[in-house]
């Protein structure tokens, strides 16, 4: 075997690791080329969302599920780790790991009944559980805040670095989504993730061949609740103050949008969705009373042209391309 060849079979055995280090060290060097303060918000936004997408898209896309409720789990991590920071005296780092407790507690009890549906019954009774928290933030005004929000959410800090400033929180929401990214690749190449797989292929089949397919699901719900939960601790103490809009049911759809378009079971794919989607509102915001209707005629065209998904969609397009082009000069 020839040096290029073990270096290439080198790069294609570690490409996986080699590419979110080629990620982290992109995003440790952004700030200091761009700083400019409102794009490092929107990244900011990605990374949080991306939490979030890429434990949904191991329920939806690796299990073969379906959840229209994310956002409600969003939502108990930011108000719970606010609370009880704010109400309660606990530390911040604190009250973030009990709020994402709290939320996997409650997602292990609304999975185990829920989860016994299937198809559009479970996205509807997901979405009947957002709607739930959704009107409790809404209507117990005296700890929530209601409409107006709640404010004054304490910052987390290490000692005297509190993560105040958009760069301080950069460095901290992607160092969390790196560390989700990396736990999701490796879940999805084990057992565990070939289990959730057969479970999505066919729910019957994985049963028959030793799968437990009511735990595996609970399991991976569980997971992206704890995911979703996480990135919401983050984005309150991140941002100072929350309110119920942003948890409403349009952020499910939008959660799962991302999933949808990323690719669905495409880990990588998830991030390219939610910074796709996050991003398109701000590209086409010069359309000003026509920007919805080219938002959606480009989800639309998406779904239309690459129904597999963004990055899946590319990459088969891709190896057809090349495949075909083999066979000419052959």
């Amino acid at each position: 075997m020839t040096t290029r060849d073990k270096l290439l079979y080198f790069l294609y055995l570690h490409r996986t690791g080699l590419m979110v280090f080629a990620l982290t060290l992109a995003l440790a060097i952004y700030p200091p080329l761009w700083g400019n303060p409102y794009l490092l918000g929107v990244t900011n936004q990605i990374a949080l969302y991306a939490i979030v997408v890429l434990g949904l898209n191991l329920f939806i896309g690796y299990a073969g599920q379906i959840s229209l409720g994310h956002a409600a789990f969003f939502a108990l991590g930011a108000y719970g780790s606010a609370l009880l920071s704010g109400e309660a005296g606990v530390a911040p780092w604190l009250a973030l790991a009990l709020a994402v407790l709290a939320a996997s507690g409650v997602a292990l009890l609304v999975g185990i009944p829920t989860l016994r549906l299937h198809g559009h019954y479970l996205a509807m009774a997901t979405l009947g559980f957002n709607l739930v928290i959704y009107l409790v933030l809404m209507q117990w005004d005296r700890m929530t805040g209601g409409p107006s929000g709640y404010a004054g959410i304490q910052p987390l800090a290490l000692g005297a670095f509190t993560f105040t400033s958009d760069l301080r929180l950069h460095y901290l929401v992607w160092g969390v989504a790196l560390l989700c990214l990396t736990l999701a690749l490796n879940l999805v190449r084990s057992g565990v993730g070939r289990g959730l797989a057969a479970v999505a292929g066919d729910e019957v089949a994985a049963a028959a061949c030793g799968v437990d397919t009511r735990a595996a699901k609970v399991k991976v719900f569980v997971l992206s609740a704890a995911f979703a939960a996480l990135a919401g601790g983050l984005y309150a103490h991140g941002f100072g103050f929350i309110s119920p809009e942003t948890f409403g049911i349009f952020a499910s759809v939008d959660f799962v949008a991302m999933v949808v378009v990323g690719g669905l079971g495409s880990v990588w794919g998830s991030l390219f969705g939610v910074a796709l989607l996050t991003c398109l509102p701000e590209w086409i915001d010069r359309f000003e009373s026509y920007k919805e209707i080219v938002h959606g005629a480009i989800l639309v065209g998406v779904l239309m042209f690459l129904p597999q998904g963004l990055v899946t969609g590319l990459l088969d397009l891709a190896r057809v391309r090349l495949a075909r082009w083999k066979a000419r000069h052959a």
